[in-house]
């Protein structure tokens, strides 16, 4: 099974990388760029059979390593291979 997992900063939380981002993009003529928002992209392969045991060792990855649980919302899918 493949963990395809996204981890992106809580609303409220100031992204400076994202309004760096948001003033380069406006600075190259992309005037209309409202907002922007980083966040991280992670692919982890696992060796499971159920589902439902992948879900909770992906959340249980998410919680304890993956994001911060304190500033960060994480999101994932799990599809089989």
């Amino acid at each position: 099974m493949i963990a395809k997992i996204k981890v992106t900063l809580k609303k409220g939380i100031s992204d400076p990388q994202g309004q760096a981002i948001k003033g380069s993009l406006q600075t190259l003529g992309f005037g209309n760029v409202q907002d922007v928002r980083v966040g991280k992209y992670i692919e982890i392969l696992i060796d499971e059979q159920e589902m439902k045991t992948a879900e909770e060792k992906v959340k249980e990855m998410c919680e304890k390593l993956l994001a911060n649980p304190v500033i960060e919302d994480y999101t994932f899918e799990i599809t089989e291979v």
